[in-house]
């Protein structure tokens, strides 16, 4: 049960498969938001990555634009993914757990500024630890699951109070709210918190409280073995096949990471939280508040979500790592959208969101469309004719025309005449101004290189050209 930042840098595992076709080079992302290109890129993955399996789904502008499973549920019986299929969502699992917390303290039954020690009082620092410590991974309690694999000591059952003796009775990894290091340790501890609060077991109060109001009938906590919905694990090593895998001893995961889902439902989850169908909105802003250390760092970490800016947007992220599983959720609050990814094999979601997250970010491009060449090409023309002193006025908008002076231009030949012919033309960045499309382009010459600075209008006409050193 990975960090969020582990399963991040997990590497895409590639390998031969009876249900995958090698490819030559890995299939290429799309550059811009377009549902069949991402649906093509994620059956490419699934086929070229042997990840067994991919389920995906997203979400744009609060409508479930992308829900799609690839590969195979089992290799063992060859058995296809489908929308249904449940796959293990690991640490993703954390931000039902600070729910869970939350709701209670919205019934007045507990407060998140409560010491571990009104409910385990002989736990190490309980009097010094509160519930919103876990739940921002502050406490100093050590992790029980730092590693990616099942060791010998996690292949075996636990007790959940046995768990936490060993884990949270001794020594702390540093001073409580003066770090922030990744415990599952504090979320099983949560975990128990809900059970001593509401009185029934934990999965039956997610049950109750999150899962049945929201509609999401393909999720469940800690399944037994012969729920059918269920996909097979794997796990793989140094490039080798993948091999089916069980998960981890009965207690290691509870509410640390122990849902099983379909990405499907976790968009109505993620869905339902930003608009405000889960929890009250002080709770929802605690929630997705970065915390604050000791030392007044902040971290950019919630409860249970990492909390972010990209591209000017309020993200919403979470990873999760379990035994023959790997997933992951994105969610962009400001326009109700989400990516949400599993697999099953350990690993398998490797850099994918990396590639596709960033296309929900993108705004819809301002800039106009141009009557005339591409800039690279319109640019060298340009630059080919100041070199020889030469210009076609008719290019130019007025403005320009009148800055760009005979004397100019002949001044600009004798300093440019030097360079040659450009061996290439690169848009290094492109954006909108005042309606008109403004490119900066690097011409590279065996000499060296410069960059140009050209605002063109909607009609074609160059309303400036500054050339620069590079």
């Amino acid at each position: 049960m990975n960090s969020i930042s582990k399963a991040l840098l997990f590497p895409t595992l590639c390998f031969a498969s009876q249900f995958t076709t090698a490819a030559a080079g890995p299939p290429k992302a799309p550059d811009k938001f377009d549902v069949p290109a991402i649906d093509a890129f994620f059956a490419a993955q699934a086929q070229r990555a042997g990840r067994v399996g991919l389920s995906v789904a997203i979400v744009k502008d609060g409508q479930v634009v992308l829900a799609k499973a690839y590969g195979a549920r089992s290799r063992e019986d060859g058995r296809l993914a489908d929308t249904n299929t449940l796959f293990a969502i690991g640490s993703v699992s954390k931000q039902f757990t600070c729910a869970c917390i939350l709701l209670l303290a919205e019934d007045g039954k507990l407060s998140v500024q409560d010491p571990v020690a009104k409910f385990f009082p002989d736990l190490s620092r309980a009097k010094d630890i509160t519930l919103l410590d876990l739940m921002n991974h502050v406490a100093g309690y050590p992790d029980y699951y730092p590693l990616d694999f099942v060791d010998r000591r996690m292949a075996q059952p636990i007790q959940e109070d046995d768990l936490l003796r060993r884990y949270a009775g001794g020594k702390l990894d540093f001073e409580p709210g003066s770090k922030r290091s990744y415990s599952n340790t504090g979320y099983i501890l949560l975990g128990r918190v809900v059970e001593k609060v509401s009185g029934e077991p934990f999965g039956a109060f997610l049950t109750r409280r999150i899962f049945q109001p929201l509609g999401m009938d393909h999720t469940v906590y800690e399944p037994g073995p012969a729920d059918g919905r269920l996909a097979q694990g794997y796990t793989t090593f140094a490039l080798s096949e993948p091999e089916a895998i069980g998960p981890e001893g009965n207690g290691w995961l509870g509410a640390a990471g122990g849902i099983y889902s379909t990405p499907g439902d976790l968009a109505k989850w993620d869905l339902a939280l930003i608009d405000g169908k889960v929890l009250k909105p002080a709770s929802y802003e605690l929630m997705t508040a970065r915390r604050k250390l000791a030392d007044g760092r902040l971290m950019d970490y919630g409860c249970g979500l990492a909390v972010k800016l990209q591209e000017g947007r309020l993200t919403l992220i979470h990873s999760g790592a379990v035994s023959g599983f790997n997933a992951w959720n994105g969610i962009i609050p400001s326009t109700r959208s989400a990516l949400i990814v599993t697999c099953n094999v350990d690993g398998g979601v490797g850099s994918l969101p990396d590639q596709i997250f960033p296309l929900l970010l993108k705004e819809p491009t301002a800039i106009p469309t141009i009557s005339g060449p591409p800039a690279a090409e319109a640019v060298k023309a340009v630059f080919a004719k100041l070199q020889k002193g030469k210009t076609d006025r008719k290019e130019f908008a007025e403005e320009f025309n009148h800055f760009l002076t005979n004397t100019k231009i002949a001044a600009a030949a004798k300093r440019l005449k030097r360079f040659g012919a450009p061996t290439s033309a690169e848009v290094l960045s492109t954006h909108e101004r005042g309606g008109m499309e403004v490119t900066t382009t690097r011409l590279t010459f065996k000499s060296g290189a410069l960059k140009v600075l050209m605002y063109r209008a909607p009609d074609g006409k160059i309303e400036q050209f500054f050339v620069s050193e590079d």
